[in-house]
C-alpha cells in the first residue's frame, strides 16, 4: 500500500521532481574525482603562490595590513583567493562529472578573472596599498600553469583508470533498422554492456520506462527519438531516476545546441549567432600548431634519429613513406610517415584487398597484414610512425588536430556525404582516433565523428583530443 501511495504521489507531482531528495546524487566514482580535482586544483593554487612568495619575499613581501591570520603557512588572502577561485570553478562546471570538467580555456579564464577581481577589490579596500605587482604576476601565471599541469595529468590518470572499471549497463533505444548496428558497436567495447533495447517510437511510453528501471541501466542511448512539442518526457523521467541519457545527434540537432533560448513573436526560438572574437580561436589554432610542430621536431630529432637507424636494420630501403592524400578542399598533397612495410608494400595492396577487414571496404584494414617489417609493429602501436606529418603541419598542409587524411584509394568510395570532412584543415590526430582507431570497421562511424568535430570544434575540444592522443598512445589502444 506503501508503494502503491509513493508510485501515485510521483505520478501526481511535477515531472522535473526527483523521486527522492538528496543532497548528493553522483555515483561514488565521480565524487572521487571531484575530490581529487579539488585537491589538485588547491595544490596548484598553493604552490604558485609559495613559489611567488619565496621569489619576492626579500624585496616585495605582502603588506601586513593584507595579512589577518596564517593557516597551514599560508596567509589569509590565499585562503580567501583559493575559496573563490573553487567556488567561480564549480559554478563554472569544472568539477561536473560531464567533459565540461575538462574545459582546460575556461579554467584559465577563471583564474585570470579572479586574479583582475582582486585587484579592484584591493583598490577599494584601500586605495594607498599597492600590492606588489611581481608577486602578484608571478602568482597569476604559476596559478595558470600549475592548475592546468595538475588538471591535464589527472586526466590522463583517470581516464587510463576509468577504463579498467566494471562494464557500464546500456539500454539503448533506436529504431528498428539502427538497433542491431548500435548493439554491435558497444558490443565491441568490454566497458560497455547492454542490459536492454527498445523502438524509438515507444521512448516516451510508460512501458518503456519501467522496462529502463527493471534492467538497472546507468545510461540510455538514444537516437532518432519522436519529436515532442515542448518537453521530453524521456529525459525527465531519466532525470528523476537519476539515469544519464546520451543522444546521438543529427546536424539538426547539433545547430540547436548552439543557439540561445529567446521569446520571438511570441514563439519559443533558439537563436544562432557568432562571436564578437570570431576567428580570432582559429588564428591560435594554427599559430599553435606551427610552435608545437617546430617545438617537436627539436625536441624530437633524437628519436628521428633512432628510428632511421631501426628502419634501416629492418629492411632495405628508404626511411620515409610518401604518399599522396586527399586534404583541405579536397586538394591533393604528400604527406610523410616512416616506413613500416616493405618497399613495394603499394603494389601488393592490390593482391590483398579481398583480404580487407574493413566493413564496408572504404579504409583497408587488416590486423596481421603481412607487408609489415621488424620494427613495423611497434611504430604502429606507437604511433611513432606518425611522427614526421610534423613536417606537413610546418607547411601548413595539417593540423595538429582535424579529420585524419586518407588516401585517394580510400576517398574514392566515400559517399557523397563524406566528404564534408574535408571541409577543414586535416589533423595528425582527431576524434576519430581517441574513439577507437583501428576498432572502427564502419568508416561511416568514423566520419560521424569528423563531423562532430568540425560542428562542435573549439580550442578546448582540440586541447582535450590531445591529452587523450598522448594517454591512448601510452598505452597503446587500438592501432595495428
Amino acid at each position: 500500500m506503501k508503494n502503491l501511495q509513493s508510485q501515485t504521489r510521483q505520478l501526481l507531482a511535477d515531472i522535473r521532481a526527483p523521486h527522492q531528495f538528496r543532497w548528493f546524487n553522483l555515483p561514488n566514482r565521480h565524487r572521487y574525482r571531484i575530490l581529487i580535482l579539488l585537491l589538485s586544483d588547491l595544490i596548484g593554487l598553493a604552490s604558485a603562490w609559495s613559489i611567488a612568495r619565496y621569489w619576492n619575499q626579500f624585496y616585495s613581501p605582502i603588506p601586513s595590513e593584507l595579512v589577518w591570520w596564517t593557516w597551514l603557512g599560508m596567509p589569509s588572502l590565499f585562503w580567501i583567493f583559493g575559496i573563490i577561485t573553487l567556488i567561480f570553478f564549480a559554478y563554472g562546471g569544472l568539477y561536473s562529472p560531464s567533459p565540461r570538467s575538462q574545459n582546460y580555456v575556461r579554467s584559465a579564464k577563471i583564474i585570470s578573472l579572479v586574479y583582475l577581481l582582486s585587484l579592484v577589490v584591493s583598490y577599494f579596500y584601500n586605495p594607498k596599498l599597492d600590492p606588489p605587482r611581481s608577486l602578484f604576476f608571478t602568482a597569476w601565471v604559476g596559478s595558470v600553469v600549475l592548475v592546468l599541469g595538475f588538471r591535464l595529468l589527472i586526466t590522463l590518470i583517470l581516464g587510463q583508470v576509468y577504463a579498467k572499471q566494471k562494464q557500464v549497463s546500456v539500454f539503448l533505444i533506436a529504431s528498428a533498422s539502427r538497433l542491431k548496428k548500435l548493439s554491435k558497436v558497444l558490443e565491441k567495447r568490454s566497458c560497455y554492456k547492454i542490459v536492454g533495447v527498445a523502438l524509438a517510437s515507444t521512448a516516451n511510453s510508460p512501458t518503456t520506462l519501467q522496462a529502463i528501471l527493471r534492467s538497472k541501466a546507468v545510461e540510455v542511448l538514444a537516437e532518432d527519438l519522436p519529436q515532442t512539442a515542448l518537453a521530453s518526457t524521456l529525459y525527465w523521467n531519466l532525470r528523476r531516476s537519476q539515469i544519464a541519457l546520451r543522444l546521438l545527434p543529427s546536424s539538426r540537432e547539433i545547430l540547436y545546441r548552439r543557439g540561445v533560448p529567446e521569446i520571438f513573436a511570441g514563439l519559443p526560438t533558439l537563436r544562432v549567432e557568432t562571436s564578437l572574437m570570431v576567428g580570432w580561436d582559429y588564428r591560435i589554432k594554427r599559430w599553435l600548431d606551427f610552435m608545437g610542430a617546430l617545438v617537436g621536431i627539436i625536441l624530437l630529432s633524437p628519436v628521428f634519429l633512432g628510428v632511421a637507424i631501426l628502419i634501416q636494420l629492418s629492411s632495405p630501403g628508404p626511411v620515409f613513406f610518401c604518399q599522396e592524400r586527399i586534404g583541405l578542399h579536397g586538394k591533393v598533397f604528400q604527406m610523410w610517415k616512416f616506413r613500416t612495410m616493405v618497399p613495394n608494400a603499394a603494389q601488393l595492396q592490390a593482391q590483398l584487398e579481398a583480404q580487407n577487414e574493413s566493413e564496408d571496404g572504404v579504409l583497408f584494414k587488416i590486423k596481421h597484414d603481412p607487408r609489415i617489417i621488424r620494427f613495423g609493429h611497434f611504430m604502429r602501436k606507437t604511433s611513432i610512425d606518425e611522427l614526421p606529418q610534423l613536417f606537413n603541419v610546418l607547411m601548413g598542409q595539417m593540423s595538429l588536430v582535424g579529420p585524419r587524411p586518407l588516401p585517394l584509394r580510400d576517398v574514392e568510395r566515400f559517399e557523397e556525404w563524406h566528404h564534408v570532412r574535408h571541409q577543414v584543415l586535416p589533423g595528425i590526430t582527431g576524434l576519430w582516433q581517441i574513439s577507437g582507431r583501428s576498432d572502427i570497421e564502419d568508416f561511416s562511424d568514423a566520419a560521424r565523428l569528423d563531423l562532430y568535430y568540425i560542428d562542435n570544434w573549439s580550442l578546448n575540444l582540440d586541447l582535450d583530443i590531445l591529452i587523450e592522443t598522448i594517454r591512448i598512445v601510452i598505452f597503446r589502444k587500438g592501432a595495428y
